[in-house]
């Protein structure tokens, strides 16, 4: 497979080639004759499966130098052009998010080619399909803007017409509104929707995100409606259409459930390490170079308001006497070198996080899903159930942690004592955390989603703290560069440039790092 021709037409959307039997099985959409609309949803599905579970290639080459720097949800040695996002790591991300889309053209080309019975037995692969593709639609639009999607990924649908294949961009608000009115469809939908048991069966056969629960399809389509609507609330063209909908999600459980709690989070969950379905990859994505590092930020506000959290998702150093302690951001790198081969800075714990094989493959979860709805609830004037909202997210946070724990494979460090109900409570009501106590609630929000977020949903991370300039963060400034402070969003890879040079033209203007996006207007 010519990797060239995927690197340049965005637009084409071939799927790289893979090394794992499971993968084998759809590794080129030149091949879908053989092909079914079961068969090719799991391919879709399984085509960046290693962007959602955690692995090397995304924690340690895209996420180690950009997110988790930017989060400060890590620390790290200061050093010369810290804040350019390398080619390399875009490219890769770019190539995988298109390869991905391929995969989704190829189904819907199948599907498009049913009869219309057959295609209203598998309307369900339909629906289910473009809620997941949606989901990662927003990221690579949060993270670079403008996209092709409309015309992206065509390549065998035009029947291999090379020349014809190059993708225009989508602007980034008519992405977001596209797909807002088509999950909102969705939503409904399901809700109606008749499944054939003989279909039902083979859905929860292929379905490797939610097993083939449709009430777990609802609750995603839901939360993520809640998610896309909360990041644009802010944007003028969709303030009004943000606050109706959230509003009409959040008023109406029953017609548009979210995820409420952690047993109904959306993810994708490991259950046998000796399949290709594992997180055996995360350790050496997070832990090499000292990705786990904890930042000073995060430790130190964890400490002074002894978060219960602190133990389950850190360790202190080897040499820190059982003090936790992280990196400050604004030491020279020597002084950051020096103090890391002291030993006394804390890292993320390995048993919970990275040498935890079992660890999920993260999507939705109930406390993301609380805080958002505790900034609505603040943002309407609704005090109690703001209030509600955000002491819920907490527990639900500090659960969803130790839950990690409990179903890690690994003992490098001892399991933690579990974090009571008493002590969660004290927690709630410290003078740190407590709501009636907090002089700007957006932002005690706001800290408390970015912790939970971690380095566990560093793409969601980034986004909310660029929304929301919220939590504050001071970074060393880079003279070396003139981006001397971390990006907005990401430019676009080279090969767009080089290979889709007309349709780059009409997005070349914004092409840089300090190009704010459509919803980031604070």
């Amino acid at each position: 497979m010519k990797k060239i021709a995927l690197i340049a037409l965005t637009t084409l959307g071939l799927t790289a080639c893979e090394k794992s039997d499971f993968e084998k099985a759809y590794p080129d959409p030149s091949k879908i004759s053989t092909s079914t609309v079961e068969k090719q949803f799991t391919g879709f599905l399984n085509a960046n499966k290693w962007y959602v579970l955690p692995d090397y290639w995304n924690y340690f080459v895209v996420i180690r130098p950009t997110l988790n720097r930017y989060n400060q949800a890590v620390g790290w040695v200061n050093a010369d052009n810290q804040y350019i996002p390398g080619g390399g790591l875009i490219s890769d991300r770019w190539n995988t998010f298109y390869g991905t889309l391929a995969q989704y053209r190829e189904m819907e080309k199948i599907y498009n080619a049913l009869s219309a019975d057959a295609q209203s037995l598998r309307r369900i692969y339909k629906i289910t399909s473009t809620i997941y593709l949606y989901d990662h639609v927003q990221k690579n639009v949060d993270l670079h803007g403008d996209m092709p999607l409309s015309t992206a990924g065509l390549l065998s649908t035009k029947g291999g017409d090379f020349n014809n294949s190059f993708a225009t961009y989508d602007a980034a608000d008519a992405v977001y509104t596209k797909m807002l009115d088509e999950l909102k469809g969705f939503a409904d939908e399901l809700n109606t929707i008749s499944i054939n048991a003989g279909i039902l069966t083979g859905f929860k056969t292929q379905d490797f995100v939610n097993k083939g629960d449709i009430n777990q399809w609802k609750r995603y389509c839901n939360s993520l409606r809640l998610r896309i609507l909360t990041r644009v609330s802010d944007a003028s063209a969709f303030s009004a259409r943000a606050k109706t909908e959230i509003a009409d999600i959040l008023g109406n459980p029953t017609k548009y459930p979210v995820v409420s709690a952690n047993a109904e989070n959306i993810q994708i969950a490991v259950y046998d390490i000796n399949t290709d379905i594992h997180s055996k990859n995360f350790r050496t994505g997070l832990e090499d170079w000292n990705g786990n590092v904890a930042g000073k930020v995060m430790i130190d506000h964890m400490n002074k308001n002894t978060d219960p959290r602190l133990r389950v998702m850190f360790e202190p150093g080897a040499n820190a006497a059982g003090k936790y302690a992280g990196l400050d951001p604004m030491l020279t790198g020597s002084a950051q070198e020096a103090l890391i081969a002291g030993g006394t800075l804390s890292i993320y714990n390995r048993s919970t996080i990275s040498r935890n094989q079992f660890f999920p493959g993260v999507i939705i979860n109930a406390a993301e899903v609380s805080f958002l709805a505790a900034e609505y609830y603040l943002k309407a004037n609704n005090a109690a159930a703001a209030k509600a909202a955000y002491e819920k997210g907490i527990a639900q946070s500090v659960e969803y942690y130790y839950n990690f724990s409990k179903i890690s494979n690994d003992n490098t460090i001892a399991a933690p004592t579990p974090a009571t109900a008493d002590e969660i409570q004290k927690y709630i009501n410290s003078d740190g955390i407590s709501w009636d106590k907090a002089t700007d609630k957006l932002a005690a929000i706001a800290t408390q989603k970015w912790i939970h977020y971690s380095v566990v949903q560093p793409y969601e991370s980034w986004s909310e703290i660029r929304r929301l300039d919220l939590p504050k963060f001071s970074f060393m400034v880079d003279n070396a560069n003139a981006q001397t402070q971390p990006p907005v969003r990401w430019i676009y890879p080279s090969s767009e440039q080089i290979y889709n040079t007309t349709n780059y033209g009409t997005v070349k203007a914004k092409d840089n790092l300090t190009t704010k996006l459509f919803w980031d207007v604070k």
